[in-house]
Formats: structure tokens, C-alpha cells, sequence
């Protein structure tokens, strides 16, 4: 089978030393201090075959990650830009819809010729972390096409597990294709469903939400926001495409935070209370803290998605004043987060095809990647004939 593989130079930089376990596994906790000098390339493997309890897949679409992004980029140095967990060298790609081609032993509800949706984040599930339900923070965390083989190739095998059927929305839809490039954006919008709804407990109906930055889990918030009965959703991102895809998903305005004080911008669109939630999705702390603090309504939650390996200053004394939070999330799996956007997708609640902005066939993957580093488009999707 046709795949594209990344690889990179395991070449720590100055100051920082892996552990011990990242050494002997050759996992990187932080990419970005450790892999140098990345390379894309397409390779011939040998097709999967399924263990006990897996599933071989054929891939139908899967979107380009600004994580893959920051994975195809690097600093003036020669880094990798990501700064989560990697083990080199690596099939990319993790946000993926496919159809059950074969099936292991021991699998027990999928079958050949089902549409399915897969998670990414591939929980070990007897690690402390794991059993007490923080199945995002798992101690032995592998990441799908980061640690882990992943979808950027013809076929991929995983376990069952990790799998949720899209045939109910091809059903609905009365379209395959459709449902199969909804199915790819689950992920994304997963992140965002978790960070919200499951970390940060969700808001009541009738609250005001401000989104910063309108990638794909931004706008992925901006959807969510909307059908879970925000009574303001209110946008800042950079890029205008993106701020037009912002409006498109349910935004009802969105601002260049460049232009505009985004702090200010939501005093007056609420009236003077404030965000009963901010989701900072841009990975851009440094510049959008200082407009967070401004904009707390009294008890108001703000989720960071973002990553960007660096630091920022927060001023605490906000978070006393108005009784605020600041919630960190990583991840999209348990709770019930995956078949609860797929019931909001079959139901019609959400409508991701605005999402969506460039269809790039698998053999130009590394076009696609290359695209990406734009940050013009919303959603890139690499199809598969």
C-alpha cells in the first residue's frame, strides 16, 4: 500500500534533555525540542493485517491537522513546530473517515462495508490516569499518525475500540460521500465538543461565547456554540477567508483581532457583561490573553485548545475578581463526545460542509500539507478514489 511517511533527526536541542523513557522509546513528549530537520515523503508498505479485536479500513478522506502542519514546518532552527508527543519515523494523518474492509478476531459489532469514524488518541487504558477516566491524559499515550501509524495511506489497521459507525448518517444524508467527509471532521470538532462541554462543563443556554482563532476546532466551537443555545457567538481570527467560514458556521460577527480591541469588542457586544465562555483556539496566548482578561463575564470559563509550547502571563487577580477559570484540554475521546456530534450531525443540528474549503486527492498529500502552512483555507481534505 501507498503511505506518506515522516521522518526527522533526533537531535535534542541545546538545554533540553529527554528522559530517560523518552530515549529508550524514541517518543518525543515535546516534538518541537527534539526533532529536527522534518521530511514528507510517499512509501510503499506492506497492507495491514488485523490482530485480535482490529479492523483493517480503507481510508475515504481525512483533513489536514494544523498539527500536521506544525509537523511539515519548522523554526528557524531546524525544529519541528509541534509540541506534543511524536515517535519518528511515522505515517501522518488522524482525522479520518474510512469503510471496514476486514475484520480480526475477537471483533464483535463492525463488519465489512460499514462507514466508520475513528478516534486518535489511543488510550492504554490500565494506567491511573486511564482509570480514573482521564483517558485524554493517559500516562502510555500513543497519538494516531504521530506516535502511532496513521491515516495518511490507502489502508490502516486499529482496534475496534477506537471506531463509531457513520451508516446512520449516510442513511439520514441520503449521502455516502457526504457522510464520509462529515465523518473527518469529527475529530476536530471533538476537540472542541471536549474542551467545552466535558473539561470546561459546558454553559446554559442563552450565554455569550467568544471564539479566538477560526481553524478547524475554532469553527468546530463557533457550530457547537451555536446548536447548544449561545445567545452570542462572537469571532476573532486573523485570515478573512476564515473569518468569512466563521459567519458561515454561525458566528454572529467576527473581527481581524488585529484591528480591533477583541476585549472591548465583546463589553460592547454584551451589553457590558462580558463571555460566559472564551475558547482560545488559535495557539497565540501571548496576544490573546491580554484581551481575555478584559472580557470575563463574572464566573466566565476559558478553554485553551491551542498549543504553542511557550509561556504567557496570565494576571491572576482577573480570575479573583470575577471568579473566573481558565480550563486546559487536549483530546476528543470518552464521554460520549464522537456519537454525540454524529447524533448532531445525523439530526441536523450541524452542518460542516462550510468547514470544508480545498478537496486534494491522496497522491498530493504533501500539496496538501504545503497548502496548510497558508492558513487560508478552513478545512483541507485529502480524498482517496
Amino acid at each position: 500500500m501507498k503511505a506518506i511517511m515522516l521522518d526527522a533527526t533526533w537531535d535534542p536541542r541545546p538545554g533540553y534533555r529527554p528522559s530517560d523513557r523518552e530515549r529508550a522509546t524514541r517518543k518525543a513528549e515535546m516534538a518541537s525540542q527534539v526533532w529536527r530537520h522534518p521530511r514528507f515523503a510517499p512509501v510503499d508498505l506492506p497492507d495491514p493485517v488485523p490482530g485480535h479485536g482490529q479492523v483493517v479500513l480503507k481510508i475515504r478522506a481525512c483533513g489536514v491537522c494544523g498539527s500536521d502542519t506544525h509537523c511539515y514546518e519548522h523554526d528557524e532552527d531546524g525544529y519541528v513546530r509541534f509540541s506534543g508527543p511524536v515517535r519518528l519515523p511515522v505515517v501522518v494523518g488522524h482525522e479520518y473517515s474510512a469503510e471496514v474492509v476486514e475484520v480480526g478476531p475477537g471483533v464483535r459489532h463492525l463488519r465489512p462495508g460499514q462507514l466508520v469514524v475513528g478516534e486518535g488518541m489511543l488510550y492504554c487504558g490500565v494506567c491511573e490516569a486511564c482509570r480514573l477516566g482521564r483517558w485524554n491524559q493517559c500516562q502510555d499515550l500513543d497519538m494516531l499518525g504521530f506516535s502511532s501509524q496513521g491515516a495518511y495511506a490507502e489502508l490502516m489497521s486499529t482496534d475496534e475500540r477506537w471506531l463509531w459507525s457513520l451508516d446512520g448518517l449516510a442513511d439520514s444524508l441520503g449521502d455516502e460521500e457526504k457522510a464520509l467527509e462529515w465523518g473527518a471532521l469529527v475529530e476536530p470538532v471533538g476537540c472542541a465538543y471536549n474542551g467545552m462541554f466535558v473539561s470546561a462543563g459546558g454553559f446554559p443556554p442563552g450565554s455569550h461565547v467568544a471564539v479566538f482563532g477560526c481553524g478547524p476546532i475554532g469553527l468546530g466551537a463557533i457550530a457547537l456554540a451555536r446548536a447548544a443555545g449561545a445567545a452570542t457567538v462572537l469571532a476573532f481570527e486573523v485570515m478573512a477567508e476564515r473569518r468569512d467560514a466563521a459567519l458561515e458556521m454561525g458566528a454572529d460577527a467576527a473581527w481581524d483581532p488585529r484591528e480591533v480591541s477583541a476585549g472591548d469588542v465583546i463589553r460592547e457586544a454584551t451589553s457590558g457583561w462580558g463571555a460566559d465562555m472564551m475558547v482560545e483556539a488559535a495557539g497565540a496566548a501571548l496576544q490573546t490573553m491580554p484581551e481575555i482578561e478584559k472580557a470575563f463575564a463574572p464566573g466566565g470559563v476559558m478553554v485553551y485548545l491551542g498549543r504553542t509550547g511557550l509561556r504567557a502571563p496570565v494576571l491572576l487577580d482577573v480570575m479573583v475578581t470575577q471568579a473566573a477559570r481558565i480550563v486546559g484540554s487536549r483530546g476528543h475521546v470518552g464521554h460520549g463526545v464522537f456519537p454525540r456530534i454524529i447524533r448532531l450531525l445525523q439530526a441536523g443540528r450541524l452542518d460542516l460542509t462550510p468547514m470544508i474549503t480545498s478537496r486534494i486527492p491522496f497522491e498530493r498529500t504533501i500539496d496538501a500539507l504545503e497548502l496548510s502552512t497558508k492558513r487560508t483555507d478552513s478545512k483541507i481534505l485529502v480524498t482517496y478514489s
